[in-house]
């Protein structure tokens, strides 16, 4: 007698269906879509506001989308749902002012960018015709002083903590001042700057390096976190390897240590310089403000962008239009500038990165 298998009936009541009713893909931008357009008719019809509008499209959404979600897919879903809500309402929620300060910048500071504007200064300027080359200028002499006052000082500092003074009383009290440093407000940066050089040249004294050594203050204990942290992250393995060919420390952290971990290091000196480039604060106090250009930061006054931002709005006198034109088109180009830092971080980063592959 031969056996024979019987086919089991996909149809008959024992089949089990392996998967779940499910809602469309579609049906967030679906039930979005409607939730918008309920609350444009609001608008029309009821005369709401714009607030009041997107206000009832969330509540719309927030409640439409996970009960037709517990309807088809049952409650685990639709708890998946309400989490996936809140959390992309959250998401538009941070956007709108990141994006409104965007837009408000570039329709604000474009229509004065120029060649004229990145060329001209402000000397013997009362209106029209002026720009900020002394202020992009005294911006970059600044914080390229200040970086290289910084880098030294924070990533010998950070190796000290790593590599030498791992658990002594020494390394946790610097680490104490670091975090300290980290904390205080920039405006007592730029006074610490101030009374520094009041020792050297006198009341009254307002320089370019002065407002460096501010910045410098600033940017130390980011660096000397960032760098910190890279080196804590080189695995002890390398280390060891490099010791056990007899290489000696300083030139396993040389050649191993710091090469495994430059690409996070420069990150961090990127961040950092971002971070003080739109200081007002203490360049305020030290470095001050000049109409001309100045090339010499150890000699008189300095202009930056964040000063003559900050004095274009307060002080404009009788041309407000106009300072507050040049005023918004230096916020643009200090944000691109901040911006452009922020790339060129990601770019290095990546070329100087370990390579994993052979």
């Amino acid at each position: 007698m031969t056996d024979t298998l019987t086919p089991v009936d996909d149809a008959s009541p024992h089949s089990m269906p392996l998967q779940g009713a499910q809602l469309p893909r579609y049906a967030p931008a679906l039930a979005a879509g409607i939730a918008v357009g309920i609350a444009v008719l609001a608008v029309l019809l009821a005369g709401v506001g714009l607030v009041a509008a997107a206000l009832i499209a969330w509540i719309l959404l927030a409640v439409g989308l996970p009960a037709w979600s517990r309807a088809v897919e049952g409650s685990r879903k639709a708890a998946d749902r309400v989490a996936g809500v809140l959390v992309w309402s959250a998401f538009a929620l941070a956007m709108v002012p990141l994006v409104s300060l965007v837009w408000t910048v570039l329709s604000k500071g474009l229509p004065i960018l120029s060649a004229q504007f990145f060329q001209n200064s402000m000397r013997g300027i009362l209106g029209e015709g002026g720009g900020i080359y002394h202020a992009l200028l005294g911006t970059l002499i600044i914080t390229a002083l200040a970086t290289v006052i910084s880098v030294p000082i924070g990533v010998l500092c950070a190796i000290y903590l790593v590599e030498y003074g791992k658990g002594s009383k020494l390394a946790r009290v610097i680490t104490f001042l670091v975090d300290v440093m980290t904390g205080i407000p920039s405006i007592v940066a730029g006074l610490f700057a101030y009374a520094l050089f009041v020792l050297f040249f006198g009341p009254g004294v307002r320089m370019g390096f002065g407002g460096s050594v501010a910045l410098s203050v600033l940017m130390i204990p980011i660096v000397v976190r960032a760098t910190e942290e890279m080196l804590k992250l080189v695995p002890d393995e390398l280390r060891e390897a490099s010791y056990a060919l007899g290489v000696p420390k300083w030139r396993t952290i040389v050649k191993v240590v710091l090469p495994t971990a430059v690409a996070g290091i420069v990150t961090g000196v990127t961040l950092s310089v971002a971070r003080v480039a739109g200081e007002t604060a203490p360049l305020l106090i030290i470095a001050g403000l000049t109409t001309g250009v100045n090339f010499n930061p150890f000699s008189e006054r300095m202009a930056t962008l964040p000063v003559f931002i900050f004095y274009a709005i307060t002080e404009p006198g009788i041309y407000d239009e106009e300072m507050a034109a040049y005023a918004w088109g230096a916020a643009l180009t200090l944000v691109t500038l901040v911006m452009v830092l922020n790339v060129a971080a990601r770019v290095i980063g990546s070329v100087f990165a370990p390579k994993t592959g052979r």
